[in-house]
């Protein structure tokens, strides 16, 4: 991966032996870059801000909790748990947020949906299709665990799924543009007081 560093100046490598190791590599400049260890201390998350060239910041947050599997985790609860966690994250801060990685859960999980209302963060892929990325090397056992959520501050320019480059899973390629008016046009999701306090018992079960 050398060569991305002559591209991309800022980058924040944390490498594992337990294939959960995470590399950022950036354009843009990153504003504090933090490996943080939400539940289990061997699975990292990347939290950083980014400069926009217009000098606007945004709160990045890079994930890839261990799914339920009876070889990773029997259960999904501190999957779900840093995921909503970073999901109640974005309501408590102002600026433009922007959530992705390999969350290990389909679209159509209700975690997904729970954290899309706690969060109040957008789906690019809404209306647009699954874009299934894992696994790579089987066409008809693919589902859409590689995720990208962007708060309403930006709008989508272009959204695809890129091809092999071997991998087990594909990768995405997405293009947001910062736009002062965005939030007056899309309206965040809320949740409801009972989907708040099922957040919370999933947090606290984690913790």
């Amino acid at each position: 991966m050398n060569e991305f560093e002559f591209t991309h100046k800022y980058t924040v490598h944390q490498p594992q032996e337990n294939t959960y190791g995470m590399l950022l590599y950036s354009r843009l400049e990153l504003i504090n870059p933090e490996i943080k260890f939400l539940l289990q201390n061997d699975i990292p998350s990347i939290h950083a801000r980014v400069k926009l060239r217009s000098g606007k910041e945004l709160e990045l947050r890079c994930l890839h909790p261990r799914p339920p599997f009876p070889t990773e985790d029997e259960s999904s609860t501190d999957r779900d748990a840093e995921i909503l966690i970073v999901g109640k994250e974005n309501k408590e801060k102002p600026s433009p947020f922007v959530v992705m990685g390999d969350l290990n859960d389909v679209a159509w999980s209700r975690t997904n949906y729970l954290f899309q209302d706690i969060s109040g963060l957008l789906d690019p892929r809404v209306g647009r299709g699954f874009f299934h990325t894992f696994h790579a090397s089987y066409p008809f056992l693919r589902v859409p665990l590689d995720h990208f959520f962007h708060s309403n501050h930006f709008r989508l320019v272009d959204f695809r799924r890129l091809g092999y480059f071997g991998s087990d899973h594909f990768p995405v390629y997405i293009k947001l543009s910062y736009e002062d008016d965005a939030v007056h046009e899309q309206e965040e999701l809320q949740a409801d007081a009972s989907q708040k306090e099922e957040a919370r018992e999933k947090i606290k079960k984690a913790a």
